[in-house]
């Protein structure tokens, strides 16, 4: 092993790894405070619909992406951006002053219509504009300073509340079925079609802060340098990995650990959540390997697969306890 990719190698594991335990974290707050991404947990409809919806996102961002809409790209995204950064610290928040779900739910009634603004109590405003204010700041620096080391640090706080978010809102089943179609998805989209690859690299070119560069070397920089062409199989400055191949296993771990009830260690996770980050990490040295190639690689397929398996092995284990 060429020890240039050393660092990146252990690097990735440890991103990782932080994601799934801040998402563990996280979803305490975001339980306290009532924001659910779906109203019914256990409906196995809702990754049809979290499939659709990002199936609709992908083709949209391939038009703007073959019109060279850079600028419509960025305000997307950037908007996409803010809006998660919202719900993320609005449940930190919220959990923070102690409000109850029905005030969390008061607080969005408040927020998204306009026309009721002032309605909202001396408490939430001052909780509102918290959230504003916070969720500005995170996506302006984003923005206005976009190295690694800002994208990554950030990338670690959306990862791991959009884990928890989801991770709270779907049970064990319909998340299976969310990771199983996503890795089927994936595969298609960077083998056969391979355009997921032509969105990596319209997303990269304009630096946008939706994923994790990992550097091979000190003095990188991914403002000045970017990443180069994905499918080139040249040598790059830095490793990328997608945010969403750290969020995937996330969600798994954070739904295992919610609703699987059993003996939770140190009152905070359980076996069948212990589980799946062994195998989600199991399943990102499968991919390593093969990234080690320089040739892009899906995900998802070794992430989520790994994944379930490891929360499959916590689960039985579960009656050894």
């Amino acid at each position: 092993m060429d020890t240039k990719n050393l660092a990146p190698l252990i690097a990735m594991p440890l991103l990782l790894l932080v994601v799934e335990i801040g998402a563990i974290l996280l979803s305490l707050p975001v339980q306290a405070s009532g924001i659910t991404a779906f109203e019914d947990p256990s409906d196995v409809a809702n990754p049809i619909w979290f499939i659709a919806i990002l199936l609709v996102f992908t083709a949209f961002l391939l038009v703007l992406i073959k019109y060279d809409m850079k600028k419509v790209i960025g305000t997307v995204i950037g908007l996409s951006i803010f809006l998660t950064f919202v719900y993320i610290f609005a449940a930190v928040v919220y959990a923070a002053m102690d409000m109850t779900s029905v005030a969390t739910q008061a607080w969005w009634e408040a927020v998204i219509p306009a026309v009721v603004v002032f309605s909202m109590t001396a408490e939430t405003i001052v909780a509102t504009a918290i959230v504003f204010l916070l969720a500005v700041l995170a996506t302006a620096v984003l923005y206005k300073y976009p190295e690694w080391y800002v994208i990554d640090s950030l990338g670690i706080l959306i990862g791991a509340g959009v884990a928890a978010i989801f991770g709270a809102s779907l049970e064990i089943l319909p998340v299976v079925v969310l990771l199983v179609l996503l890795a089927v998805y994936d595969a298609i989209s960077v083998y056969k079609t391979k355009h997921m690859i032509t969105l990596a690299e319209g997303v990269i070119d304009q630096k946008t802060p939706i994923l994790f560069v990992i550097p091979k070397r000190k003095d990188y920089s991914f403002i000045k340098e970017g990443i180069g062409k994905l499918g080139d199989g040249g040598e790059r400055a830095a490793f990328i990995i997608g945010m969403g191949d750290m969020i995937m296993p996330a969600i798994l771990v954070v739904s295992a650990n919610v609703f699987v009830t059993g003996v939770k260690f140190g009152g905070l996770i359980n076996l069948p959540a212990i589980g799946a980050i062994v195998g989600s990490l199991a399943g990102l040295a499968v991919l390593m390997h093969f990234v080690m190639s320089g040739k892009p690689q899906a995900g998802l397929p070794p992430l989520c697969g790994g994944t379930i398996m490891g929360f499959l092995v916590g689960w039985a284990a579960m009656g050894w306890v």
